[in-house]
């Protein structure tokens, strides 16, 4: 009887659980696209990145947002695994090697952006790492790359370009128009504008020369991009990354063969009511964009470049995370510091080396799981594709 009994309860247990393969959505019901198969071919994949998005990050913007832990959209997904940052010669990354890593399955040094380790920041351009997004461009997919940051900063340009010194934003950002795989990103959408454009006149160059000379406006805002563009490039003051996800998604998923997006987060936590307002932000961006798409053949993936040095060391339910957080922003600064001590919150002011959260869900995401260096998300989203690398480009 009493195996019977445990039988019985075993069986009752497993039957509440969605069936190996099956897409869970955020509140835990099975997907109404039906059963996901693994290894099902995925024909789109959005990659978020949420920069300097690490574990601690992410627990204390559920805390923030919803006062509780465990509550955004991401920490809903069936698939999880922890991604690990270093560079070839160091622990802790920074955007550069980090994204890079990400999106062409090559570790390199830190302030290298697409390029192999051979490279040296500065004096020495190394051998180009292809990216995911050159692939899809090979493949006859559309892009988009879209951020609240410099469209030319580390974590957008390891997307499209390769260069020894992500400084460089005057050179990196012109690569956009001279791809090496087909016809380049179809919809660019980020900021950096100003500096980016006094980099370039440095080189001899400027927007409206880049413009006439490849026919393709480069838009100061958002709201300037006619309907009828389909290959738009908006370079701004600032990115409303919400209202810039969807147009992009508008023109996208027009494409017949697929498209690749990535979209990109400011997530670092130096102000951390900032840092963890743009996470919950971001995640409900995500869960928005989850709605949209078919899980069926969508992979999404969220994960970060870095992790950030934000600890929660206090607090109790029904009060405030950041409790403190005014006071500590009307004080003045320590120029030398770079401690925020918050009542329940401790950040140190700079990257950290712990492994980071990396989530999946859709078509392949399967492939996410357990401990791996974040080369291994490049992996991930060219077998959801059922691509391989060069190989020139294997590790």
């Amino acid at each position: 009887m009493r195996t019977l009994f445990l039988s019985v309860a075993i069986l009752a247990a497993s039957s509440a659980l969605p069936a190996a393969g099956q897409a869970q959505q955020a509140d835990g019901r099975i997907g109404a696209g039906g059963q996901i198969k693994a290894g099902q071919k995925a024909k789109n994949v959005i990659l978020f990145l949420a920069d300097a998005g690490g574990v601690p990050v992410i627990n204390a913007a559920s805390l923030l947002g919803y006062g509780e832990p465990l509550r955004l959209n991401v920490q809903k997904w069936p698939h999880l695994g922890l991604s690990e940052t270093s560079p070839v010669d160091a622990f802790v990354s920074d955007s550069a090697n980090g994204m890079s890593a990400i999106v062409t399955g090559v570790k390199t040094h830190n302030g290298v952006i697409s390029q192999g380790p051979d490279g040296v920041r500065g004096k020495k351009d190394g051998t180009p790492a292809k990216t995911v997004l050159e692939y899809a461009e090979e493949h006859g997919l559309l892009t988009g790359v879209i951020t609240t940051q410099s469209i030319a900063d580390a974590t957008p340009a390891a997307t499209y370009s390769h260069s020894n010194d992500r400084g460089k934003w005057g050179e990196i950002f012109p690569q956009a128009f001279s791809p090496r795989f087909g016809d380049g990103v179809d919809v660019m959408f980020g900021a950096g504008r100003q500096k980016i454009g006094e980099q370039m006149a440095t080189a001899g160059t400027s927007f409206d020369q880049l413009s006439r000379t490849h026919g393709r406006p480069i838009y100061g805002a958002l709201a300037d991009v006619p309907a009828s563009a389909k290959r738009p490039i908006v370079v701004s003051d600032t990115m409303d990354v919400r209202a810039a996800t969807f147009k992009a998604l508008d023109i996208l998923q027009k494409g017949p063969k697929g498209y690749l997006l990535v979209v990109e987060w400011d997530a670092h936590t130096d102000d951390p009511r900032e840092g963890l307002q743009n996470v919950v932000d971001f995640d409900k961006l995500i869960a928005e964009v989850e709605k949209r798409v078919d899980l069926n053949d969508t992979l999404l993936v969220f994960t970060a470049d870095h992790s950030f040095g934000l600890q929660v060391d206090g607090g109790r339910r029904g009060e405030d995370v950041l409790a403190g957080y005014d006071a500590w922003k009307t004080a003045p600064k320590d120029k030398e510091g770079g401690i925020v001590r918050l009542k329940n919150v401790m950040v140190n002011d700079t990257h950290t080396g712990e492994e980071v959260p990396a989530l999946a869900i859709g078509a392949g995401a399967e492939r996410v799981r357990g401990y791996f260096p974040n080369t291994h998300l490049f992996d991930v989203m060219m077998q959801a594709w059922g691509w391989k690398a060069d190989a020139a480009s294997a590790k």
